[in-house]
């Protein structure tokens, strides 16, 4: 059973996503929040597999907010939902440890299959919005890749094919498909890489890899 948290300040919202997540077999909702700082009252009194997030709230932001979450000794996995297609929310988003980044027109198939899939450890974004304001986001950045490529020397070879693959968005199937693995295989360097890279998921994982120009020539 995924356990799930809504965060949101307005409580229909909370309620249609409930309504929604409630229905899904495996998913449950055991934590609501108006804000980021409810939130982490209750990430810490529940066991939460799977946050979803908005953006804009009171005391404290879903940004703030999934930066602290994941902070903690054992963080659940965090889907940003918003109504508000920003690229800044976007990479905040992300670089805050967020796995996934969904717009709240999202169709209530995909909420769903956004809890399973970053449960899962992987990432979901947005298909409109996510790729475009990455590069933007990257191509406009300061230069971040000197210390991004420090991070990628770490790597064995291997590691690197992975991590390439990685950041254009494989999935692990996929890149054990590309590279001849098997799927466990690929799992296992994903772990290492994570360690290496000092990062806490593989969408902060992707963001090193464009940072450090890996798959962008």
């Amino acid at each position: 059973m995924i356990r799930t948290m809504i965060v949101d300040d307005d409580r229909l919202v909370r309620l249609a996503l409930a309504d929604i997540l409630d229905d899904a077999p495996g998913i449950a909702v055991a934590a609501q929040g108006a804000d980021g700082t409810e939130a982490l009252e209750l990430a810490r009194t529940h066991r939460i597999d799977v946050a979803l997030m908005d953006v804009r709230m009171p005391r404290m932001d879903g940004i703030e907010a999934t930066r602290r979450l994941r902070a903690l000794p054992d963080p659940p996995q965090v889907v940003v939902l918003t109504t508000f297609d920003l690229d800044q929310y976007v990479y905040d988003a992300l670089a805050a440890g967020a796995s996934g980044f969904l717009l709240k027109d999202t169709d209530p198939a995909e909420i769903v299959r956004a809890v399973e899939v970053v449960a899962a450890g992987q990432a979901m974004l947005h298909p409109h919005a996510a790729r475009r304001l990455i590069d933007r986001y990257h191509d406009a950045a300061p230069p971040a890749g000197r210390a991004a490529r420090a991070r990628v020397e770490r790597l064995t070879p291997r590691e690197t094919d992975v991590l390439a693959l990685l950041g254009g968005g494989a999935s692990n199937a996929e890149i054990a498909t590309a590279l001849g693995m098997r799927e466990s295989t690929v799992k296992a360097h994903v772990s290492r890489i994570l360690a290496a890279l000092e990062v806490g998921n593989r969408v902060q994982a992707a963001l090193c890899a464009r940072d450090a120009g890996l798959g962008t020539g």
